[in-house]
């Protein structure tokens, strides 16, 4: 059974509708240009923004969950977060676990470790680089133990290093069981870390796929309006505008 099914599912005025699944143990990569309705998807699906068309996760329709249940399942990690508190870390990482209406200091423990910011638990987040604090909204999601992540451009603001780190980290939540929906504007490392991909273009079409199928040459270049080389054969892929 998929944890999210999408049938005729849309985000009205942002994104057409379409139809999607998400497994158990794969990591589902959302690419496209600005303005294709990625992060509408995401929204949408975390109920952020209002959806039409049929939803379930886990089996249940998603309308009839409890809000608490809702956050319990399903775990989203917007693009961007603005910081208004002077929070200690530790404190933000704790937020995760209002769903479950404890802080159980292990699990925080355990998600900072995870996310690699345990030298960071007791400095304020407002004081952190930009970097630092994504990684900051990454054991947030953590402390919450979902079963469903669904990141925003999680990446977006690290250097190397962290990028490899993250999608390490998320490859490793989906070897484990989990399920992620991952925005994602790095092609190259979409193919390296993702197991399929759902291709959304500016004009509201979707093509959903293994990455050979999806990530081809033509429709590449087609979508992103300029010419563009694939090789899906290198270590790492090789994918870029010529």
């Amino acid at each position: 059974m998929a944890l999210i099914e999408l049938r005729q599912w849309s985000v009205p005025g942002r994104l057409p509708p379409l139809d999607l699944e998400l497994q158990a143990g794969e990591l589902l990569g959302i690419i496209g240009p600005n303005g294709a309705g990625k992060s509408s998807l995401l929204g949408g699906i975390a109920s952020v923004v209002p959806s039409a068309g049929r939803i379930r996760i886990d089996g249940a329709d998603l309308h009839n969950l409890p809000s608490f249940e809702r956050a319990r399942r399903i775990a989203l990690q917007p693009q961007s977060v603005e910081v208004v508190w002077s929070l200690k870390v530790r404190d933000v990482v704790a937020l995760g676990r209002l769903p479950w209406g404890d802080d159980d200091p292990d699990i925080i423990q355990q998600a900072m470790e995870q996310a690699g910011i345990v030298e960071l638990a007791d400095r304020t987040v407002d004081h952190l680089s930009g970097g630092e604090q994504a990684r900051v909204w990454l054991a947030r999601v953590l402390a919450n133990q979902p079963k469903i992540w669904l990141a925003d451009e999680p990446i977006a603001s690290l250097d190397l290093r962290y990028q490899r780190e993250v999608m390490q980290l998320l490859r490793r939540f989906v070897d484990k069981g989990g399920a992620v929906m991952l925005a994602i504007h790095d092609l190259p490392l979409a193919a390296r870390y993702c197991d399929r991909l759902c291709l959304l273009d500016s004009e509201g079409r979707s093509v959903v796929g293994s990455i050979s199928e999806v990530m081809t040459e033509e429709r590449l270049s087609e979508i992103f309006g300029l010419p563009v080389q694939v090789d899906l054969q290198a270590d790492p892929p090789v994918i870029q505008a010529l």
